[in-house]
């Protein structure tokens, strides 16, 4: 999503108004859980002052995540409103500004500040409400097992059976 810098100054003091579907598929391949995402739609606008640039937009789409109980795939629709600032001029210094991005040429590219924002809305957890992904989630592995909160019956050890019926003979007399 890019947008010319003449573009934007040409909008004066109107707000330059933006409504675009972007694809950031390549986040798929990036070592995060994003299994799939859809084309994200874009809109906001873009405010010209001087050598600074205000971008307001939101971004709503859906990308599908795994459970964290079963793996199966989950769709996550998300909703992001963000604001980006940019400052035009070449003697501009990153130090100790961190918020306001310099630009580059004569293009201004949101691109690579949509895929952080939704990079940034990955949740650590998801899980899926499908009773059937559930059921067929594994229930034992290697070391572990997955324990019903049921209360279990009280087992004997076989090894204290005799000391148990001792007890059990005391009792009865």
């Amino acid at each position: 999503m890019k947008f010319p810098l003449q573009k934007l100054r040409q909008a004066g003091d109107e707000p330059f108004v933006f409504d675009e579907e972007v694809d950031i598929s390549e986040l798929e391949g990036m070592n995060n859980d994003i299994r799939r995402i859809t084309p994200v739609h874009v809109k906001g606008q873009a405010i010209t002052r001087g050598n600074d640039i205000t971008v307001t937009f939101s971004i709503d789409g859906e990308m599908v995540l795994p459970c964290a109980r079963t793996l199966v795939d989950v769709t996550y629709p998300f909703h992001i409103e963000a604001m980006e600032l940019f400052n035009l001029s070449p003697y501009h210094t990153e130090e100790g500004d961190d918020e306001v991005h310099p630009v580059d040429g004569e293009m201004l590219d949101l691109t690579p500040y949509i895929k952080e924002n939704v990079q940034l809305e990955i949740p650590t957890r998801i899980f899926s409400n499908d009773d059937e992904a559930h059921d067929e989630a594994p229930q034992e592995g290697k070391g572990w097992q997955v324990v019903s909160e049921e209360p279990e019956e009280t087992k004997v050890d076989p090894r204290m059976a005799k000391l148990q019926s001792l007890f059990n003979d005391e009792k009865n007399e």
